[in-house]
C-alpha cells in the first residue's frame, strides 16, 4: 500500500492541456482589476499614482501581462510535480525567473514582487487540487507549500519587506503565505460578499474587501516607509471608511478620499493590502469559473 501511494504521489496529474494557461490568464486578470480599482488610498489605480513617483496604471499593466507566462509556468508546476519538496524548488526557481522578467518589463522598477509570491502560490495550489477550488482549500494547499523551506533561495534578500520584518517582529508576506492566507480567506473573501449581498456595486465591494484588509494587516510596506505611526493611521483610516458604511455609502466615501489624502501626505503605500486584494479576486476568480459547483455562488467574474 505504501507502494502504491508512493507512485501516486510521485505521478503527474493528468488534466486539459491549457489548464496552466487559463490559470495564468486568471491570476493576471486579478492583478489587473486590483490596479484598476479606485480610489484606492495611497495605491496606484487606474486615476492615480498614490504615494508613488515611479509606478503608474500603464506601467503595472505592462508587468502584469508580462509576468503571465510565469504564472502559467507556475500553474504547470502545480500540475506535474507531486513531491512537496521538488514542488517548493521549481517554482522559487520559476519565480525568481519571473521576478527577472518583471524587471526586464518595467525597467527595474518593482511592480508586483509580492504578487509573486502570493498569487504564484495560489495558482500552484490550485492547479495541484483542481477538483478543489475553494479558497480555503487552495489557500491551504499553498500554505503548505510556503511553510517548505526552498534550499535554492537567497537568505537575505535586502528588499525593504524583509528589512520591516525584522524591525517590527512581524510576519509579512511570508507569514500570511505559511498561516494559509487567513487575510484572505478570513476577512476580505467574507467582507467581498456581505457587500455584494447588500446590493453595494462590485467596485465599492472590492474597495470595503481591501478596506478590511488594511483596518488589521501589519502591512510592511507601509511599516518600511512610515513606521507604526503611519500603520496605525491606516488601520485606523480603514475601519472608519467600513464603520461609515463602506465605499457604497455618502460617508464612507468621504473618509476613503481622506485615508488617500493622509496616506499620500505620508508618502506611504499599502502595497501588502492591494496584493492580498488581488489574491482574493484571483481566488474568487477562480471558484466562478470553476466548471463543477455544487453550491451557488454570489461572484461576479
Amino acid at each position: 500500500m505504501r507502494e502504491n501511494l508512493a507512485m501516486n504521489e510521485a505521478q503527474p496529474r493528468r488534466q486539459e492541456p491549457d489548464l496552466a494557461g487559463r490559470y495564468g490568464a486568471l491570476v493576471v486578470a486579478a492583478l489587473i482589476d486590483e490596479v484598476t480599482l479606485a480610489p484606492k488610498p495611497g495605491l496606484v489605480d487606474i486615476r492615480s499614482q498614490g504615494a508613488h513617483h515611479d509606478l503608474d496604471w500603464k506601467l503595472m499593466c505592462t508587468s502584469a501581462l508580462a509576468l503571465q507566462p510565469t504564472f502559467a509556468e507556475l500553474a504547470r508546476a502545480g500540475l506535474e510535480t507531486r513531491p512537496l519538496f521538488a514542488l517548493r524548488e521549481r517554482i522559487g526557481a520559476i519565480g525568481r525567473d519571473g521576478e527577472a522578467r518583471m524587471l526586464d518589463a518595467t525597467h527595474g522598477v518593482n511592480t508586483h514582487r509580492g504578487a509573486i509570491w502570493a498569487l504564484g502560490l495560489l495558482v500552484t495550489a490550485a492547479a495541484r487540487g483542481p477538483d478543489d477550488l475553494a479558497p480555503a482549500a487552495v489557500a491551504a494547499r499553498a500554505g503548505s507549500i510556503a511553510r517548505i523551506a526552498d534550499r535554492r533561495a537567497p537568505t537575505r534578500t535586502g528588499h525593504k519587506g524583509e528589512q520591516a520584518c525584522l524591525d517590527y517582529n512581524v510576519g509579512g508576506a511570508r507569514g500570511q503565505a505559511q498561516a494559509g492566507f487567513p487575510h484572505v480567506v478570513q476577512v476580505a473573501l467574507p467582507e467581498l460578499a456581505r457587500s455584494r449581498g447588500r446590493g453595494d456595486s462590485e467596485t465599492a465591494a472590492r474597495l470595503n474587501a481591501l478596506m478590511a484588509v488594511m483596518a488589521s494587516l501589519d502591512d510592511t510596506c507601509v511599516l518600511a516607509r512610515g513606521g507604526r505611526g503611519a500603520l496605525a493611521e491606516m488601520r485606523r483610516g480603514a475601519q472608519s471608511v467600513l464603520a461609515d458604511g463602506g465605499a457604497a455609502s455618502l460617508a464612507g466615501r468621504r473618509q476613503l478620499k481622506a485615508l488617500d489624502r493622509r496616506l499620500v501626505e505620508l508618502h506611504v503605500s499599502p502595497g501588502g493590502a492591494a496584493d492580498l486584494l488581488a489574491a482574493t479576486l484571483f481566488l474568487d476568480r477562480l471558484q466562478a469559473n470553476a466548471p463543477h459547483r455544487s453550491k451557488p455562488l454570489t461572484t461576479r467574474a
